[in-house]
């Protein structure tokens, strides 16, 4: 059990019903034996016994309200703890492309030589102005849901049909990227969340280590779990890798493994591949 988690503890019977007993002895130590006593004694015995009954439910009933209230308080806390994380995990995304796509932009302008230049480093600087904009008012408004009390707004979760969309952005940044999503049938919310993490953070890697080159992607079922494959053509020609903040990789392998899944990430053959394999249950 978290232990911030509210717990239920209620101590009122352990006080009634020993209060009850302590009656009982004493309707059994005096008897009711004397003038008047058969009615007198019982009906006091009666009337404290119904007192004693009604504080011990009462009691209970107003101590059950406030530990839901409690608990209700704490499951809202949570919850907003878990969105503010998962913001923080799409805050790392952003920045890492839209620092890639800057950084991507600016080198290849910077290489290109002749007649088209000129024409080519006012492209660049359009584009490295668009993404530097679109990057800061993002991060802006992330950073004000971040600081805002209270439970940060939800928003809905990617699904694999913003698969595209994710390679359009690497592409932006000047990737030429494939896409291959094979027939899966019906996948979980949280694995198409994951392969959407994946797949960005994949791009996002080859982006800055790797430069403009190639990358292709392909996901398909194999069995009762969803996998995820991203390989890149090696690193472009005078390309110099850019280090990020060294926890993208790391934060998506504790994120699929949470989920039951493997993910491995690594040079193989001059290229950098990045595969996940994510359970996931077809539905029937």
């Amino acid at each position: 059990m978290d232990p911030g988690r509210p717990s239920w503890r209620s101590r009122v019977w352990a006080v009634a019903l020993p209060l009850l007993g302590v009656f009982a002895l004493f309707l059994v130590a005096t008897g009711i034996d004397g003038p008047g006593a058969g009615r007198v004694v019982p009906a006091v015995a009666l009337a404290l016994t119904v007192s004693v009954l009604g504080w011990a439910f009462a009691r209970t009933r107003a101590q059950r309200h406030r530990y839901e209230e409690e608990l209700a308080a704490w499951a809202a806390e949570r919850a907003a703890q878990t969105e503010r994380l998962r913001i923080a995990a799409d805050l790392h995304d952003l920045v890492s492309h839209g620092l890639g796509l800057i950084t991507v932009r600016a080198a290849a302008a910077r290489s290109v030589r002749g007649p088209e230049g000129d024409a080519e480093r006012t492209s660049a600087l359009a584009d490295i102005e668009r993404a530097s904009r679109e990057t800061t008012i993002e991060l802006r408004r992330m950073l004000g849901v971040l600081r805002a009390p209270g439970a940060a707004p939800l928003r809905p979760a990617e699904t694999l049909t913003d698969l595209p969309t994710i390679v359009d952005a690497a592409n932006a940044a000047g990737l030429t990227t494939s896409l291959r999503l094979h027939e899966v049938g019906d996948v979980s919310p949280g694995t198409q969340l994951t392969v959407c993490a994946v797949v960005r953070e994949a791009l996002n890697n080859t982006v800055r280590h790797a430069g403009p080159g190639r990358s292709r992607i392909s996901v398909h079922r194999d069995a009762e779990s969803i996998v995820v494959d991203v390989e890149d053509s090696g690193p472009s020609a005078g390309w110099r890798p850019q280090p990020g903040s060294g926890h993208g990789l790391a934060g998506l392998r504790e994120r699929v493994t949470a989920l039951g899944g493997t993910l491995h990430a690594g040079p193989e053959q001059g290229h950098f591949r990045v595969t996940a394999r994510i359970p996931d249950r077809e539905s029937p």
